[in-house]
């Protein structure tokens, strides 16, 4: 696969300095990988050389988060969102470490911003604009962002190693998080399932009840969307391929999918339901709109509050398919916001959702052995 011939006008990248736990990937307008230095198309022969150069896990990381921004984010916001939800992250583990003791060997965070042109006028065509361009570059014959951050996906999954086989200690494996907000949350959903059908290696089941089909090579450990811009059936038919179903077919995804809502947020209700005639997941939650086929149980869609950040999530909460999450509580903005509550998930609260994915991906620890005195 080859990006078009057009020439593409190279993406603006932020002139500060990036902080030395965040590296960034850039797409243009058909999803194509964007060279960092020079702005142009990299060349498709060259995508994995590009990406083993770019995207080297560090030895200091226990975790790998892909991070895909939403709507109204440029290249400096996305990395400053993503900074500060992981700064939010630390905050949250270094007041209330009880609450995460699977971690308390230590939780060093490497984060992937996958930076895309989803700016617009903010306005219900701007809305709609951005919704085209983001399906135009998930899925059609110039849609290039699942074959190339399937490939990503792909390669982090192959050099990260199993964090699982006793490698977390010398920090030679790490577990591996999707975090996307509102449309990159169907990139990553896109992108997943690329992966696990056509790009990556074999990888394992890491760490929760669910299991993947063997003929299935890629996992991860959790996805998690913030306020997600797609329509509430879209595992019903777009993204039908996460979850799992009959004849064998499991979903690629490891451990949970878990969807944040909010009656407050109004780019997903009220614009959403205006063009797409209904509301949106994260305005609604998911829903599946048919009875679940064989192997998917009833409570494999599970439905949840947002929990306070000092009140611990039990892995019975969390250990689903599919995990609405209700923060209309705490995602909440003004009347003269005109997207509602859309971006208003940096809170506490939200890191304390994703460390507890982070807890309850490692598996729990090996019981100590005693040891007896020589007689």
């Amino acid at each position: 696969m080859s990006p078009p011939p057009k020439r593409r006008r190279p993406f603006r990248r932020p002139a500060d300095p990036l902080p030395d736990d965040i590296v960034t990937v850039d797409l243009d307008t058909d999803g194509w990988l964007l060279h960092s230095e020079t702005g142009e198309p990299v060349r498709a022969d060259r995508l994995e050389r590009y990406l083993a150069r770019r995207l080297a896990p560090p030895t200091w990381a226990t975790d790998i988060l892909v991070y895909v921004h939403g709507w109204q984010t440029g290249p400096a916001a996305a990395v400053r969102g993503a900074h500060r939800l992981v700064t939010l992250m630390e905050r949250q583990r270094s007041a209330r470490t009880a609450l995460y003791p699977r971690l308390r060997e230590g939780f060093a965070p490497w984060t992937v911003v996958v930076r895309w042109p989803s700016s617009s006028r903010l306005s219900k065509n701007g809305y709609e604009l951005i919704r085209e361009r983001a399906h135009a570059m998930s899925t059609g014959h110039n849609g290039h962002a699942p074959y190339v951050l399937g490939q990503l996906l792909g390669y982090l999954h192959a050099e990260r190693g199993d964090p699982t086989e006793g490698t977390l200690r010398t920090r030679s494996g790490q577990y591996l998080h999707l975090v996307g907000h509102s449309f990159g949350g169907r990139f990553l959903c896109e992108a997943v399932t690329w992966a696990a059908e056509e790009g990556a290696r074999r990888g394992g089941t890491l760490g929760w009840s669910t299991t993947t089909h063997p003929s299935l090579p890629f996992t991860v450990d959790s996805l998690t969307v913030f306020q997600m811009a797609a329509p509430r059936t879209a595992f019903d038919n777009t993204f039908h391929r996460l979850r799992p179903g009959p004849l064998g077919h499991e979903s690629p995804v490891g451990g949970p999918l878990v969807f944040t809502h909010s009656r407050y947020d109004r780019a997903t209700g009220f614009w959403h339901l205006l063009g797409e005639k209904v509301s949106g997941i994260g305005h609604s939650g998911m829903l599946l709109s048919s009875t679940p086929p064989a192997g998917l149980a009833p409570n494999d869609v599970w439905s949840t509050r947002l929990l306070r950040a000092d009140t611990p999530y039990p892995r019975e909460s969390l250990d689903h398919t599919f995990v609405n999450v209700d923060a209309s509580w705490r995602y909440r903005s003004t009347r003269l916001n005109p997207v509602g509550a859309h971006s208003a998930f940096y809170h506490l609260e939200s890191a304390h959702l994703l460390l507890s994915l982070a807890e309850h991906s490692r598996p729990d620890p090996a019981p100590a052995t005693s040891h007896q005195p020589n007689p």
